[in-house]
């Protein structure tokens, strides 16, 4: 039955992103853009299979556990749902064409790699600082290719050459509009993420948490700068796109290259 689910899920990814592309073909071609009703169904369709799969692999009778290839694809996931909610009201099918191939990867990350860390006991407010901590590298991460897609859209214009999958994208003011949307509530999160770890997090700068805390509070001050600057300063274009990727980088850094290196490099024998 496991192996059906990730079948599926692999089938219904892989078909979510072919129908973005033949919608944004159309669209290019001057045609009205068929099938979002069924785009909709599939990429929800692969969103809930999805989900299933990581249910899967936390359903445990000793406790959760959450590995480095577990969290790629929780993360991930949440990505894709974030960015099909905000699909539904904002032609951002363009960006779904990067997400859905990452999200895709991380999906299959826990298939290759079966090991296990500490159990966790959801139960107490550590749950709540996992979960808001996970929503925010999600959001953060879309955010990060929302930059990313921005510069694109800006270099494009500013060269006078608005063609190929630039035109599928929203006016610049929105693209920008949304991006410091993402932003602010991912700091709003993930400054409920650092304070729950606070509160519920054993010796948050013990050795193995050190790092992680403390590139987790450099990356909000890195956001946190970035807002001021883009609210007072006028702060726009490549300056953004620097500022974002760097906290995002950060951040990744924090979490994903702390739980890379206990589990792969200092893993006990």
């Amino acid at each position: 039955m496991t192996i059906m689910i990730n079948l599926l899920a692999v089938l219904a990814w892989l078909a979510t992103w072919l129908l973005i592309g033949l919608r944004l073909r159309e669209r290019l071609q001057g045609k009205v853009s068929l099938h979002r009703h069924l785009l909709i169904a599939l990429w929800l369709f692969a969103i809930a299979l999805h989900g299933a799969t990581i249910v899967d692999h936390l359903n445990s009778s000793v406790g959760i556990f959450i590995n480095f290839a577990l969290a790629c694809s929780v993360v991930m996931w949440l990505c894709s749902a974030l960015l099909f909610i905000t699909m539904l009201n904002r032609p951002l099918e363009t960006l779904g064409l990067f997400v859905v191939p990452f999200t895709l990867i991380a999906m299959l990350l826990p298939l290759l790699d079966t090991s296990q860390t500490s159990a966790i006991n959801l139960s107490t407010g550590l749950g709540v600082h996992i979960f808001t901590s996970l929503l925010a590298y999600s959001i953060l991460t879309l955010a990060s290719l929302q930059a990313l897609l921005l510069a694109w859209q800006n270099r494009h214009l500013h060269n006078h050459n608005p063609g190929g999958l630039i035109r599928t994208l929203p006016p610049l003011l929105d693209m920008e509009a949304l991006l410091f949307k993402l932003i602010l509530l991912g700091i709003i999160l993930l400054s409920l993420g650092l304070l729950s770890g606070g509160l519920y997090v054993d010796n948050l700068f013990s050795q193995h948490l050190v790092h992680k805390t403390i590139l987790s509070i450099v990356a909000w001050f890195v956001f946190v700068t970035l807002l001021i600057g883009h609210w007072r300063y006028g702060w726009g274009g490549r300056i953004d796109t620097r500022w974002t990727l760097s906290g995002f980088f950060i951040l990744m850094l924090a979490f994903f290259g702390s739980k890379f290196v206990l589990e792969f490099l200092v893993k006990p024998s």
